[in-house]
């Protein structure tokens, strides 16, 4: 449980940051809140030659509301985002599944950066960005471009950042007083959801129900046909993939995004 040796680079600029990673490309790592990175070095599945160590980037901790839109820096951790007042009114679901996510430490460290470009569909803040509609800002040595939810998540923990690439800003709609709801279930409240629903409006997103975070469109267009609720929920599972593992059969998870996704749509309603 070492991990290969490394050389450690901390920056203290976005601009040197995206130096780094231009210099040394697929051979970098970025280092935000460490809980995604760690591990997998630890298990010698990722083997970087260089860390790039961007904590120090305060420029990239910030809530703000724009023309309609909420702006996220990057590297705003999950505590701040949970206790982050507008936030709360403009994004209640995002401030929402900031304080739902593992246990006290991993929330003072983590960044809804980090966990968005590991793609992992088991966290909660992929489904819980699509639900939301968001978009990503990517800057990198051609610029900054943006990257709706939907096209970010190509596969497992695959996304379209190239490795010269920095997340650097998280944009989803402002929307105070449109109904939303989160549910997920696990074996402890600090794991990983075996199966977690995200409900913006009638938008909603699911949790571990395939190789990547997805959205339940059939329950969606089933909402918008102007079905009832138990009946659009019972569709969550329509279109998604979910697996068979030690802690819950592909049946079981199914079953349980039907569940979720009716008791999510109903605090929605509320």
């Amino acid at each position: 449980m070492i991990p290969a040796q490394f050389s450690y680079r901390r920056v203290s600029t976005v601009d040197e940051a995206l130096t780094v990673l231009g210099e040394h490309g697929d051979e970098a790592k970025v280092l935000a809140g460490g809980h995604s990175l760690l591990p997998l070095m630890k298990l010698r599945f990722a083997t970087p030659e260089i860390v790039v160590d961007v904590a120090p980037l305060e420029e990239l901790r910030y809530v703000r509301v724009e023309d309609g839109t909420v702006a996220i820096g990057a590297l705003s951790r999950y505590h701040d985002l949970h206790h982050d007042e507008v936030l709360r009114e403009h994004a209640p679901l995002l401030a929402h599944v900031a304080g739902a996510i593992g246990d006290q430490q991993v929330r003072h460290r983590g960044t809804i950066g980090g966990s968005l470009a590991h793609a992992d569909a088991a966290a909660d803040l992929p489904a819980a960005l699509l639900a939301s509609e968001g978009t990503l800002v990517v800057r990198g040595p051609g610029g900054q471009r943006e990257i709706p939810a939907a096209e970010f998540f190509l596969g497992p923990f695959t996304t379209p950042l190239e490795p010269d690439e920095l997340i650097t800003e998280v944009r989803v709609p402002a929307r105070a007083g449109v109904g939303w709801g989160f549910e997920k279930f696990t074996r402890r409240s600090i794991d990983w959801a075996i199966v977690g629903v995200a409900v913006v409006g009638q938008a909603v997103g699911l949790v571990n129900m395939a190789g990547t975070p997805i959205r339940a469109t059939a329950t969606e267009q089933a909402l918008a046909s102007g079905a009832s609720v138990a009946d659009a929920a019972a569709l969550a599972a329509q279109d998604a993939s979910p697996v068979t593992e030690p802690h819950a059969s592909a049946e079981y998870r199914s079953h349980l995004a039907r569940v979720l996704t009716k008791r999510a749509l109903e605090s929605a309603a509320a």
